[in-house]
């Protein structure tokens, strides 16, 4: 073995420069072959050779650890000070020279090892660490040509070919594998050989930038063992198992379905074992339910061959598909493409356990389901009260194109340690194509490996050789023993190729023709792997047939079977959801108010505070001023309507979690969750307190990172688990909600539709206009109408206790005006039988307005109360004026359709003009829209001139939404046609709103003007 390279000399001794951590990256020309260049042209480059003379270290730095140590350099400073004084140095130094000294004495074969010999040798081993996987052999291709650094030539560090047979101590205090104390004298060359089996076989391991001495310690362990991983004949028979499984599957729907798009694994074959083994080793480690993640690529065959789909239904599926037919009324939506769709199945393992598999449907928008797969999979943890995060793990299989492009990526991993999202580390598992649709790494990334975002988390990353079956599995279980170990995340890298195009139809010679021209002649994983078995004698050709026989007979078994497959009842994929009910099979409307005494009970609940704690005056103010309103039953704000309907729903037993950014305190300093002590920094939840012996995590309220994407997705898997919760995710101003548009329009608005998903989340959008920009006054309400499924020319059944209408749309969108509204249409989402997403446009200037309060009489459910109807206590999808108007009043002239606050200045103005011939109506539920209730004003006012007033521009809010509805309604009552609705707003407009104050309130007036004006409003 070739360790010491031609022009390497004594002169470029370790001493003459810095090496190791001072280290930095620059560009170097070099020769790469054009085709499939998987490694950036980014290399490691020592500083010295810019600047050769290194400057002498400080005597001030002589203190730090033996860790932090780089250049020898250093090491000659650190050894002239501990000799003339030992206690000048860190203990772990002093231990580093004694050590040394006492093997140079006790040990003959190494008296001539000079303690600066041990140290060059030690930061030889430390660049086999540090830099052992750049020579690894990871492309199965062997087309990328990577320059070897120079930091792991022996001769920079002095030694010669005369040394190779030379022994060496190499202990270090408190170091383990190859630098352990423990270690017996060995020669370079073994050193060395022992070196490059560890580093630069078919797994690069990349470890050394966490700044953990035990985790880095565990590795090292692990790589550095002296026997390399062997597996015996049983464990390679059942290796050999799943990888014909993995290869027949694909081999299979190639042969039956030449044309069709599915998106295979050809050339990542080893992907279906090594997951397999990484789950027996997870089970083996405590593991029972997992949760994955991944994009189409390899998708089926994860499908069939990991969570046992049925593969008759895949099949199926392929050949067009039938709908499910053996429930009544069975809503089966849109449906989606095959490689979209989920399943969830309780698997055997090798070890004789059992685990939970559960594969999360997504869209073909890559990445987008990572934050899905860890939300779910906190809230697996919550409900299974899996406190050590042991039991419930999450997988995300990741492309080398989208891991370093998509930046929800980071904003996931961003979220691996927080204390309200951690799942106890996840396993990311990147196939690594060397190439994304058609775009070479050289286009899709400015880093050195796609998975070089993990690094900024402490991320170990082990790189392994796609065509080795073996390492792949090796690679796979100790990610799962990280995973457990340290509750982590851990990223394995999978370097393959991919056999044909980005689907099977696609012609991938276009873009890389020399990868291809390589890949048609190179054998598959599973033919190196026969062959390696056959030649070791380990499986016969009988045996290898024997299984490829098997595979093949019930492949075709499968295939017949499909040709009669009729999909059974929805598979919901979670228990919990059993007995809820589709959008084709009725619900009654339940009542929301809450007993009075209940309501008192947790009205003083949230408003006292502990004898001891001291917290700001101004919140010490708020919270006295809430008990008042408790007390008297009066004047109850928005903040307090809102805790009210946590405190319930927790007291009925429902789990209650909001997040989001800066939601504890609230962005406008009105929510006051979370409560500071002013002397002691102790903080106090209220909520936390409503019950005696209260889950602490079962009401959950927390500050999220700033993203809105990552965060939202986190929830919305979070609340796919169990329909028994209230999960909210707050924007801090619902302008900045389109940062997550993705989870809006791929999985919120059209989930149920496409794969059957229900859930309840909600999310909180401030949204309104009161000069503070177009980037503070709207959360874009125009969006998620235009998204909404109700039709806008067919009156549904609106029948007063059996409403399918709110069941058929796809999602709630409110814009509520009152603080017992709120509190209603928040139990609402609980006290159904169905789940829908709510989007609630939330006030900002409305939490302190002195007309935005409600009795606490309106929350309870006492007859003869207001808001007590013939129903009951419930949420108001329209207010009707607050007038008293009788059920037929001719007289009035003008019937203003409003939502949101600006009702409150349409009310002022009204008052302020004495307009007692205008009524207005509140509609605060827009979607689905109240027919019934409109109508019902409608009749009231028979000569009403119909308006509809909005505070924005007319190509955004609800205008464009309402007109058809509305018109709808008339044209059945006989009152019109468009022509007669009537609009008052802020004119088009391409940006949401103006950035100069007064522009805003002349604006605002001159609206709130004309909609209340003596003369008829001309059509717009």
């Amino acid at each position: 073995m070739a360790w010491f390279r031609a022009g390497s000399s004594v002169a470029k001794l370790a001493i003459r420069r810095t090496i190791s951590q001072s280290s930095s990256y620059v560009t170097r020309t070099k020769v790469t072959r054009a085709q499939n260049q998987q490694f950036h042209t980014t290399v490691f480059k020592s500083k010295a050779q810019s600047a050769p003379v290194p400057r002498p270290v400080p005597l001030s730095r002589l203190t730090d650890s033996f860790l932090d140590g780089t250049s020898s350099v250093y090491l000659e400073e650190l050894q002239r000070a501990w000799e003339k004084d030992p206690n000048s140095v860190d203990e772990s130094w002093d231990n580093f020279f004694r050590n040394f000294v006492g093997q140079a004495t006790t040990s003959p074969g190494i008296s001539g090892q000079t303690i600066q010999e041990s140290m060059r040798l030690l930061l030889l081993v430390r660049a086999y660490q540090v830099y052992g996987h750049m020579k690894a052999k990871l492309d199965p291709l062997d087309l990328e040509q990577r320059p070897i650094p120079d930091d792991l030539d022996p001769a920079l560090y002095g030694f010669t070919e005369a040394d190779l047979d030379r022994e060496f101590f190499i202990g270090v205090w408190r170091i383990s594998g190859f630098l352990s104390e423990n270690r017996p004298v060995q020669t370079l060359r073994a050193i060395l050989t022992r070196l490059e089996q560890a580093y630069c076989g078919r797994i690069g391991y990349e470890y050394m930038h966490i700044a953990d001495r035990e985790k880095c310690n565990w590795l090292r362990d692990k790589i550095e063992t002296p026997t390399p991983t062997q597996y015996n004949r049983q464990r390679r028979e059942v290796i050999l198992d799943r990888l014909i499984w993995s290869t027949q599957f694909e081999n299979f729907l190639a042969t039956k379905w030449t044309a069709a798009k599915r998106f295979g694994l050809e050339g990542c074959e080893t992907l279906i074992p090594g997951m397999k083994e990484m789950f027996d080793r997870s089970a083996d480690l405590g593991v029972e339910s997992i949760v994955i993640g991944m994009s189409h690529r390899g998708r089926l065959n994860v499908l069939g061959n990991v969570v046992r789909k049925p593969l008759r239904q895949i099949f199926s599926e392929f050949s067009g598909g039938t709908k499910p037919v053996d429930e009544v009324g069975l809503y089966t939506g849109t449906g989606d493409v095959k490689y979209h769709l989920g399943t969830s199945y309780d698997r055997p393992t090798r070890g004789g356990k059992r685990i939970h598999l559960s594969l999360v449907a997504n869209p073909s928008h890559l990445e987008a389901v990572d934050p899905v797969v860890v939300g779910k999979t906190r809230a697996k943890q919550y409900y299974s009260n899996d406190v050590d995060r042991t039991k419930n793990m999450g997988i995300l299989i990741h492309g080398d194109g989208s891991f370093p492009g998509q930046g929800v990526v980071y904003e996931t991993l961003h979220l691996s340690a927080l204390p309200n999202y951690t799942t106890g580390g996840t396993i990311h598992i990147v196939v690594n194509n060397q190439v994304a649709f058609t775009t070479d790494p050289r286009s899709g990334r400015s880093s050195q490996y796609c998975t070089d975002v993990a690094k900024a988390l402490s991320t170990p990353i082990f790189h392994v050789n796609g065509d080795d079956v073996e390492a792949v599995v090796h690679a796979c279980e100790l990610a799962a023993e990280w995973r457990q170990t340290f509750h982590t995340d851990v990223v394995v890298d999978i370097v393959c190729y991919r056999r044909f195009g980005h689907n099977e139809i696609d012609e991938p010679s276009f873009t890389q023709p020399k990868m291809y021209k390589v890949i048609r002649n190179h054998l598959s994983a599973l033919e190196i792997y026969q062959k390696k078995l056959l030649e070791s004698g380990q499986v016969s050709k009988e045996d290898v047939d024997k299984i490829n026989s098997k595979v093949l007979s019930i492949l075709n078994e499968e295939f017949l079977a499909s040709k009669d497959y009729v999909p059974q009842r929805r598979d919901w994929l979670s228990a919990y959801w059993m007995g809820f009910k589709s959008p084709e099979q009725l619900s009654r409307i339940r009542n929301t108010g809450v007993k009075p005494e209940i309501l008192k009970n947790v009205g003083k609940a949230i408003t006292t505070l502990p004898e001891n704690f001291k917290p700001h005056r101004a919140v010490k103010r708020i919270f006295d001023d809430r008990a008042k309103m408790i007390e008297t039953g009066e004047g109850i704000d928005w903040a307090v309507g809102e805790a009210l309907a946590f405190a319930t729903l927790l007291v009925e037993g429902n789990h209650v979690r909001l997040s989001g950014q800066d939601v504890e305190r609230g962005t406008f300093s009105h929510r006051h969750a979370v409560l500071h002590d002013q002397e002691t920094g102790d903080q106090y939840c209220p909520l936390d307190h409503v019950m005696m012996n209260q889950n602490e995590e079962m009401f959950t309220v927390s500050n999220s990172s700033l993203s809105e994407f990552g965060v939202l997705g986190f929830e919305l898997g979070y609340s796919m688990e169990n329909p028994n919760s209230l999960v909210l995710w707050e924007a801090q101003f619902g302008d900045f909600a389109n940062g997550a548009q993705v989870i809006f329009d791929q999985f919120l608005s059209s989930g149920e539709s496409k794969w059957l998903r229900q859930t309840g989340l909600v999310v909180l959008l401030p949204h309104g206009y009161d000069g503070q920009g177009p980037e503070h006054s709207s959360a874009r309400l125009e969006r998620f109408l235009q998204m909404s499924d109700d039709h806008p020319y067919i009156i549904p059944e609106m029948d007063p206790t059996l409403r399918t209408q709110i069941q058929e749309c796809n999602w709630q969108v409110v814009n509520v005006t009152t603080p017992a509204n709120y509190f209603h249409v928040l139990r609402r989402q609980i006290h159904r039988e169905f789940r829908k997403p709510l989007i609630v446009m939330s006030p900002k200037n409305l939490l302190r307005h002195k007309d935005c309060k409600s009795n606490l009489s309106e929350f309870d459910d006492v007859q003869g109360h207001p808001g007590f109807d013939k129903q009951g206590t419930r949420f108001k999808r329209l207010i009707k004026d607050q007038n008293d108007h009788s059920d037929l009043e001719e007289g009035i002239r003008r019937l203003i359709l409003c939502s949101g606050k600006v009702y409150y200045e349409l009310d002022e103005e009204r008052k302020k003009t004495n307009g007692k011939d205008i009524a207005i109506c509140r509609v605060e539920q827009l979607c689905p829209f109240p027919y019934n209730l409109v109508q019902r004003e409608l009749k009231r006012y028979p000569n009403a001139e119909v308006v509809w007033c909005q505070e924005e521009p007319m190509n955004m809010g609800a205008y464009s939404y309402i007109a058809p509805r509305l018109h709808t309604a008339m044209k059945a009552l006989g009152r019109g046609t468009m022509e007669d609705i009537k609009y008052v707003g802020r004119a088009p407009s391409a940006a949401t709103a103006t950035g100069f104050y007064q522009v805003h309130v002349k604006e605002q007036t001159e609206l709130v003007q004309k909609a209340v004006q003596p003369d008829p409003i001309e059509s717009p």
